[in-house]
């Protein structure tokens, strides 16, 4: 009998508005908008293999680094302002990912989620499996 996948092939249906319905003269405005932020962390991505997003004053961002501490994980984090500015550069990271909250924790170029999907993946041993394994998207 056959062994099923690690992960089941399940497709992730997320509606994106199709560039053919984005009118051709804010097409430009809208491939670029806070483009810094996202290629600043898709580079810490790419080249660190766990990068922990954040924000100031959010207790969730401490949370997931208090973990990757006490695991004696190296990890890249980046903090983006508070809850009182810099919200419109975060609200691009949310709509490049569709992760709607912070901490943003990345394995190996995979996003896992936020502070308790890294606690669960910590805990399974699944994290030890990801870290031994090829980066995403290499």
């Amino acid at each position: 009998e056959p062994v099923p996948p690690p992960f089941p092939k399940v497709s992730m249906p997320r509606p994106i508005l199709e560039e053919s319905r984005i009118h051709p003269a804010i097409r430009a405005k809208v491939a670029s908008h806070q483009q810094g932020i996202v290629q600043e962390v898709m580079a810490a991505v790419q080249a660190n293999d766990v990068v922990v997003v954040g924000m100031a004053m959010n207790p969730f961002p401490k949370k997931a680094r208090a973990m990757l501490d006490e695991a004696r994980q190296p990890y890249k984090y980046l903090e983006y302002g508070n809850y009182l500015n810099t919200w419109r550069e975060r609200n691009a990271l949310k709509l490049w990912t569709g992760w709607p909250t912070f901490p943003m924790v990345f394995v190996k170029g995979m996003l896992v989620g936020g502070a308790n999907d890294l606690k669960a993946l910590i805990a399974s041993g699944e994290m030890k499996t990801m870290l031994a394994g090829p980066r995403t998207g290499a």
